[in-house]
């Protein structure tokens, strides 16, 4: 693959970067100023033809325009919401993603979340390395896990995992997607208004879209009501995080579990003094074993396009 030029957005994984320079002709964009990096997309134009990104920044209209060579956009990730597909279509570029290596990882973060937001286990850790454990005594009781109907807001890979984990802690399940699941024995409910009305937990693990976008608005917010639990694995734009700040603050809704948020790497900084609120920083695949797979796919499609071999993980 010497001779193919390939742009990376921004560092993402050490190992990936090593493989890309060592077999490639890397081009790093962050090394350019902002200000500069249509110049510096200009002057390499001629030599890249295959942009590697992931959730952060991937290839928008504006890139892949400034890539007249542009022939591949591999993703180092399962969302595909920062690569302009339209515009892929219309050039024939192909694109590839890192499905099925992350399911584990991110369904296992799901459960973790709902865990530690319902028990509080968060804040128990600070309340024994404050010493209020000894000054003021027992940690307040919490609600359970087990048992409790868990509601998901997407049932594919991801979806179907978080399910399977759910159900080993006596979970009754339901789920609303684009269209019921053949093959599955989990109640089915046509509206998400209708899902968070039937569940306790509801977690949110779809693709991101303009008809998922705020999907979860305060009408869902306050069906989910007082007692109820908000798990966002997706993307942020899920949320309506305004809404979700007040119903939080108001006592709207119970609880919530935060992996991603509108503005990465921006968290709104009222969820800070939030005791009901759990905040992780987009780290549903960030495991080493899980990395270094997604990082081998990417490598792996973009050789089999210089190989003309069939892509290991297309989506266009």
């Amino acid at each position: 693959m010497e001779s193919l030029g390939v742009l990376l957005t921004l560092p993402m994984n050490p190992y990936l970067e090593a493989e890309l320079h060592r077999r490639c002709h890397l081009f790093r964009l962050w090394e350019s100023p902002p200000a500069r990096r249509k110049d510096f997309l200009r002057a390499n134009a001629p030599s890249i033809r295959a942009v590697v990104g992931n959730a952060f920044v991937g290839a928008d209209a504006e890139t892949i325009d400034a890539l007249p060579r542009l022939e591949i956009v591999a993703s180092y990730s399962v969302g595909l919401d920062k690569v302009d597909l339209a515009r892929c279509r219309e050039r024939g570029i192909r694109v590839t993603y890192t499905p099925d290596v992350l399911t584990d990882d991110a369904a296992d973060l799901a459960i973790g979340l709902s865990i530690a937001t319902l028990r509080r286990l968060f804040d128990a850790n600070r309340y024994v390395r404050a010493g209020s454990w000894k000054a003021k005594g027992d940690y307040k009781l919490t609600s359970r896990f087990s048992g409790k109907t868990v509601g998901l807001l997407g049932l594919g890979r991801i979806g179907l995992a978080v399910a399977k984990r759910a159900e080993a802690f006596g979970c009754p399940i339901c789920y609303h997607s684009r269209t019921r699941k053949p093959n599955v024995n989990y109640k089915y409910f046509p509206s998400v208004l209708e899902l968070a009305a039937n569940c306790d937990v509801l977690i949110v693990a779809c693709s991101l879209t303009e008809e998922t976008r705020r999907i979860i608005n305060r009408g869902v917010i306050n069906t989910l009501g007082p007692k109820g639990v908000l798990v966002n694995i997706g993307r942020g734009p899920h949320v309506d995080e305004p809404e979700l700040i007040s119903a939080l603050v108001e006592g709207r809704l119970g609880a919530a579990a935060l992996d991603v948020y509108e503005h990465e790497p921006d968290v709104p900084e009222e969820l800070f003094r939030l005791e009901n609120v759990v905040l992780t920083p987009h780290v549903g695949s960030a495991t080493w074993e899980t990395r270094k797979a997604m990082a081998d796919l990417v490598l792996g499609n973009l050789e089999a396009h210089v190989l003309n071999k069939p892509l290991l993980t297309p989506f266009l």
